[in-house]
């Protein structure tokens, strides 16, 4: 294709420094009735598979076991984090616990991995999985040489394997249910790796997938490029993954294109839940709103804060909200796809139990998220709902839970 904008600044594609502040703030006054805190599982005998973070530390996954009816039942859900494309950005992640998990800490489970029945209803006694992001490739790299000049090991898809094949050991290969699932570039994973993750359950178990803030379009930019196609290819290019996404994709297009979720849903053989703000919040400060294509900085405070935008910001927002509805499955294709759309301004809502399933949570036609997704999951109605166009939900917060 044709060149794109100048390569966004290193550290554009890591998570929001403020949201994660906010996140962190938000998890320390949550009740002890919704969040339980998880040790961390170090999976040490990856290493010599060479599986391994980007600085060559064990991968690690986070795991609370079902109990009752649960206890063949499995969630795994994908941390996210964005994603690098050069080896100056990966390095950047070899200091924090985006590349290395010398960086990371317990963390507390709530939303979907949330254990209180009354919060989290359909999954609280499920085996509960948090699969820890330390790749930048969305667990799809896999490159056979370490890099000599800055000892970064792009391999993603071996740490997805090594991790998956534990937890089959752990019980996984009994499973019954079993779903799929993460928040934004582990969303993005959910949808890459579905039916990968099927072929390796029994026969007989149900299997679905669900994608929070995943769905990351083949958007133009508000200069008309399609900058992030340019950055997918970098990064499928850097971290070797057109070996690792989905064949039924990439047997009739080109690898950075089955990086985009609209490309390949259409080949998987599993069910898919997409949940996603139709105006995403880091999709509107990256996908529409680069800073390679915002040199002047008019959109620097609508981007961040969609209260901010002039009118004819509101307009761009609302046309680029039409572009990202049309890359979207038809809901009427299939009574096994799940959708939930909102109109909010946000970016993963399944991880925090405010906008899981509580009082206040973000809700359409008055059903919120955790009920429309136990819906689909078990059946129980065909859920498939897609908002008016902001700001006529009240239900909204801003929320970025990774």
């Amino acid at each position: 294709m044709a060149s794109g904008p100048a390569p966004i600044p290193s550290g554009a594609w890591l998570p929001h420094a403020a949201a994660v502040v906010t996140l962190v703030l938000a998890l320390a006054a949550v009740p002890s009735a919704w969040a339980d805190n998880v040790d961390m599982v170090f999976l040490k005998s990856a290493v010599a598979k060479g599986a391994v973070c980007l600085d060559g530390t064990p991968p690690v996954y986070h795991f609370s076991p079902g109990s009752g009816s649960g206890a063949n039942n499995w969630v795994v859900h994908m941390e996210g984090g964005g994603w690098c494309k050069t080896s100056e950005e990966c390095a950047i992640r070899k200091g924090n616990f985006r590349g290395s998990s010398k960086y990371m800490k317990p963390l507390s489970f709530s939303g979907i991995l949330g254990g209180s029945q009354k919060y989290n209803p359909d999954f609280y006694n499920w085996n509960r999985v948090k699969v820890r992001y330390c790749d930048g490739s969305s667990f799809t790299g896999d490159v056979a040489a370490v890099e000599s000049s800055t000892n970064l090991h792009y391999r993603g898809a071996r740490v997805w394997n090594a991790i998956i094949e534990d937890l089959l050991q752990k019980g996984m290969s009994k499973a019954q249910n079993a779903l799929l699932s993460g928040c934004s570039a582990g969303g993005l994973a959910a949808i890459l790796h579905c039916d990968k993750f099927s072929d390796l359950l029994p026969a007989s178990a149900k299997v679905k997938c669900f994608s929070d803030a995943g769905y990351f379009f083949d958007g133009t930019d508000i200069t008309g490029n399609k900058f992030v196609r340019k950055v997918y290819k970098d990064i499928v290019n850097l971290h070797e993954s057109a070996k690792n996404l989905p064949s039924s994709c990439t047997s009739t297009q080109s690898p950075e294109l089955c990086f985009f979720p609209q490309y390949v849903i259409p080949t998987l053989r599993k069910p898919l839940f997409i949940l996603n703000a139709a105006y995403d919040s880091w999709q509107i400060r990256n996908i529409l709103a680069p800073s390679a294509a915002d040199k002047s900085k008019a959109w620097a405070k609508c981007k961040l804060d969609i209260k901010n935008c002039s009118s004819s910001q509101l307009v761009t927002m609302q046309n680029f909200r039409k572009e990202f509805l049309a890359a979207l499955p038809q809901p009427g294709q299939s009574r096994s796809l799940g959708m939930f759309i909102d109109s909010c301004f946000a970016h993963c809502q399944s991880g925090a139990q405010d906008s899981w399933l509580a009082e206040g949570s973000p809700s359409i036609q008055k059903t919120q998220i955790g009920k429309a997704v136990g819906d689909w999951f078990f059946e129980r109605a065909v859920s498939q709902r897609t908002d008016c166009p902001y700001p006529c939900n009240q239900t909204c917060k801003d929320n970025e839970d990774d």
